[in-house]
Protein backbone atom coordinates (compact mmCIF):
# COMPACT_ATOMS: atom_id res chain seq x y z
CA UNK A 1 0.00 0.00 0.00
CA UNK A 2 2.46 2.59 1.00
CA UNK A 3 4.53 1.60 -2.35
CA UNK A 4 1.21 2.34 -4.47
CA UNK A 5 0.98 5.67 -2.82
CA UNK A 6 4.62 6.58 -3.25
CA UNK A 7 4.03 5.49 -6.60
CA UNK A 8 1.43 7.71 -6.90
CA UNK A 9 2.84 10.92 -5.39
CA UNK A 10 5.59 9.97 -7.92
CA UNK A 11 3.24 9.86 -11.25
CA UNK A 12 1.41 12.55 -10.46
CA UNK A 13 4.57 14.92 -9.94
CA UNK A 14 6.41 14.34 -12.52
CA UNK A 15 3.15 14.44 -14.84
CA UNK A 16 2.54 17.57 -13.57
CA UNK A 17 5.91 19.17 -13.44
CA UNK A 18 6.44 18.00 -17.38
CA UNK A 19 3.14 19.64 -18.73
CA UNK A 20 2.30 23.18 -17.14
CA UNK A 21 3.90 25.98 -16.68
CA UNK A 22 3.70 27.95 -13.09
CA UNK A 23 1.47 31.41 -13.95
CA UNK A 24 -1.17 32.57 -11.77
CA UNK A 25 -2.86 30.42 -9.33
CA UNK A 26 -5.34 28.55 -11.50
CA UNK A 27 -4.42 24.65 -9.87
CA UNK A 28 -2.27 23.25 -7.34
CA UNK A 29 -0.90 19.75 -6.34
CA UNK A 30 1.34 19.08 -3.33
CA UNK A 31 1.67 17.72 0.13
CA UNK A 32 -0.42 18.25 3.40
CA UNK A 33 1.25 17.61 6.20
CA UNK A 34 -1.34 16.68 9.42
CA UNK A 35 -3.66 13.97 10.26
CA UNK A 36 -2.81 11.89 8.18
CA UNK A 37 -0.04 13.17 5.64
CA UNK A 38 -1.84 13.42 2.29
CA UNK A 39 -1.89 14.36 -1.27
CA UNK A 40 -4.19 17.99 -2.04
CA UNK A 41 -4.92 19.11 -5.15
CA UNK A 42 -6.19 22.52 -5.41
CA UNK A 43 -8.36 24.08 -8.24
CA UNK A 44 -10.60 27.28 -8.82
CA UNK A 45 -13.72 27.11 -10.56
CA UNK A 46 -14.23 30.72 -9.93
CA UNK A 47 -12.90 33.72 -8.89
CA UNK A 48 -13.42 33.06 -5.17
CA UNK A 49 -14.69 29.10 -5.18
CA UNK A 50 -12.39 26.29 -5.27
CA UNK A 51 -12.07 22.53 -4.88
CA UNK A 52 -10.04 20.36 -3.23
CA UNK A 53 -9.62 17.02 -3.44
CA UNK A 54 -7.05 15.34 -1.00
CA UNK A 55 -5.70 11.12 -0.83
CA UNK A 56 -4.55 10.42 2.71
CA UNK A 57 -2.69 7.22 4.35
CA UNK A 58 -2.26 6.50 8.01
CA UNK A 59 -0.39 3.59 9.36
CA UNK A 60 0.68 2.53 12.60
CA UNK A 61 1.56 -0.98 14.16
CA UNK A 62 -1.69 -2.60 14.52
CA UNK A 63 -4.11 -0.49 12.33
CA UNK A 64 -4.03 2.25 9.20
CA UNK A 65 -6.59 4.42 7.07
CA UNK A 66 -6.78 5.36 3.76
CA UNK A 67 -9.33 8.22 3.10
CA UNK A 68 -10.44 10.33 0.36
CA UNK A 69 -12.08 13.81 0.78
CA UNK A 70 -13.57 16.55 -1.40
CA UNK A 71 -14.01 19.94 -0.53
CA UNK A 72 -15.62 23.56 -1.79
CA UNK A 73 -13.72 26.36 -0.34
CA UNK A 74 -14.92 30.07 -0.53
CA UNK A 75 -11.71 32.59 -0.86
CA UNK A 76 -11.95 36.11 0.12
CA UNK A 77 -8.97 38.31 0.07
CA UNK A 78 -7.21 40.21 3.15
CA UNK A 79 -6.37 43.37 2.04
CA UNK A 80 -3.51 44.21 4.15
CA UNK A 81 -1.62 41.60 2.44
CA UNK A 82 -0.92 40.62 -0.78
CA UNK A 83 -1.57 37.54 -1.99
CA UNK A 84 -2.94 36.05 1.36
CA UNK A 85 -6.79 34.99 1.49
CA UNK A 86 -8.63 33.17 4.17
CA UNK A 87 -11.08 30.63 3.11
CA UNK A 88 -14.08 28.76 4.62
CA UNK A 89 -16.01 25.83 3.18
CA UNK A 90 -17.29 22.33 3.65
CA UNK A 91 -16.23 19.01 2.09
CA UNK A 92 -16.53 15.05 3.00
CA UNK A 93 -14.66 11.93 3.08
CA UNK A 94 -15.00 7.87 3.34
CA UNK A 95 -12.45 6.30 5.17
CA UNK A 96 -11.13 2.26 4.97
CA UNK A 97 -10.33 1.32 7.93
CA UNK A 98 -8.20 -1.87 9.14
CA UNK A 99 -6.82 -2.99 12.09
CA UNK A 100 -4.89 -6.35 12.56
CA UNK A 101 -3.56 -7.50 16.14
CA UNK A 102 -0.99 -10.60 16.03
CA UNK A 103 -1.45 -10.87 19.57
CA UNK A 104 -5.37 -10.87 19.70
CA UNK A 105 -6.26 -12.08 16.31
CA UNK A 106 -9.87 -12.01 17.22
CA UNK A 107 -9.99 -8.33 17.28
CA UNK A 108 -9.05 -7.89 13.47
CA UNK A 109 -11.96 -5.88 11.65
CA UNK A 110 -12.43 -3.75 8.07
CA UNK A 111 -14.58 -1.26 8.40
CA UNK A 112 -15.75 1.86 6.17
CA UNK A 113 -16.90 5.27 7.75
CA UNK A 114 -18.24 8.62 5.92
CA UNK A 115 -16.81 12.25 7.37
CA UNK A 116 -18.89 15.11 6.79
CA UNK A 117 -16.49 18.63 7.33
CA UNK A 118 -16.53 22.61 7.49
CA UNK A 119 -12.96 24.12 6.97
CA UNK A 120 -11.59 27.42 8.07
CA UNK A 121 -7.92 28.43 6.56
CA UNK A 122 -5.06 30.96 5.27
CA UNK A 123 -4.03 30.05 1.39
CA UNK A 124 -0.62 31.82 0.67
CA UNK A 125 0.99 32.48 -2.98
CA UNK A 126 3.84 33.38 -3.34
CA UNK A 127 6.09 34.94 -6.39
CA UNK A 128 6.89 31.88 -7.66
CA UNK A 129 4.70 28.70 -8.02
CA UNK A 130 4.40 27.53 -4.41
CA UNK A 131 1.21 28.20 -2.77
CA UNK A 132 1.42 27.37 1.34
CA UNK A 133 -1.92 26.81 3.29
CA UNK A 134 -2.92 26.39 6.83
CA UNK A 135 -6.20 25.12 7.84
CA UNK A 136 -8.44 23.73 10.71
CA UNK A 137 -11.27 20.75 9.79
CA UNK A 138 -13.98 19.87 12.62
CA UNK A 139 -15.38 16.64 11.24
CA UNK A 140 -17.80 14.31 12.03
CA UNK A 141 -17.22 11.01 11.30
CA UNK A 142 -20.11 8.12 11.08
CA UNK A 143 -20.81 4.49 11.02
CA UNK A 144 -17.71 2.24 10.99
CA UNK A 145 -16.06 -0.42 14.22
CA UNK A 146 -13.16 1.99 14.54
CA UNK A 147 -13.90 5.80 14.88
CA UNK A 148 -16.94 8.03 14.72
CA UNK A 149 -18.32 10.98 16.31
CA UNK A 150 -16.70 14.38 16.52
CA UNK A 151 -12.99 15.44 16.02
CA UNK A 152 -12.01 19.12 16.25
CA UNK A 153 -7.88 17.80 16.09
CA UNK A 154 -7.90 17.70 12.08
CA UNK A 155 -6.20 20.31 10.09
CA UNK A 156 -2.90 20.85 8.37
CA UNK A 157 0.17 22.86 6.75
CA UNK A 158 0.14 21.83 3.02
CA UNK A 159 2.39 23.35 0.54
CA UNK A 160 1.72 23.30 -3.06
CA UNK A 161 2.97 23.50 -6.11
CA UNK A 162 1.28 26.23 -8.33
CA UNK A 163 0.34 24.41 -12.19
CA UNK A 164 -1.49 26.91 -14.19
CA UNK A 165 -2.67 30.09 -15.15
CA UNK A 166 -5.64 32.26 -13.74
Amino acid sequence: MKKLLFLSILFITILATSTTQAQDYKSAIGLRLGYPTSISYKHFISEKGAIEGVLGYRGYTYYNWLNLSGFYEHHNAIASVDRLSWYYGGGASIYKWSYDDDFYPNNDFNSLSFGLHGIIGLDYRFDFPLNLSVDWIPTVILGGEFLSGFGGSYGALSARYILGGK
